[in-house]
């Protein structure tokens, strides 16, 4: 999984897609309600304070999980707070979900 990384725990869109496309990853959009209900990636959650022991107690830590908010700015401190509590497999969306919709995925 290291040679998908980039400095900070980001990762770029097309990285992304080819992980997406395994099905083996887990999506997190820690954008604000709205614009979750508004679009998201598919099969994405809506990661929440409201839901975040959750997340943790049902998530294991070799997991493979990408982070995104608007531009990839938030998802690098909650991929450095995921990492920090032991997850060894988080990343953060280089350009958030912005990146994401100027793709055809």
């Amino acid at each position: 999984m290291d040679d998908k990384m980039v400095p900070n725990n980001t990762i770029n869109i097309t990285d992304a897609k080819d992980l997406i496309k395994t099905g083996n990853v887990i999506l997190a959009d820690i954008r604000d309600g709205q614009s979750y209900m508004q679009a998201h990636i598919p099969d994405a959650i809506h990661l929440t304070d409201d839901n975040l022991d959750e997340f943790k107690k049902n998530t294991g830590l070799d997991e493979t999980i990408i982070i995104y908010c608007y531009h990839g700015n938030n998802s690098l401190g909650a991929a450095q707070y995921f990492a920090n509590m032991g997850y060894r497999n988080v990343f953060s969306l280089n350009g958030g979900f912005s990146e994401y919709s100027k793709h055809n995925f």
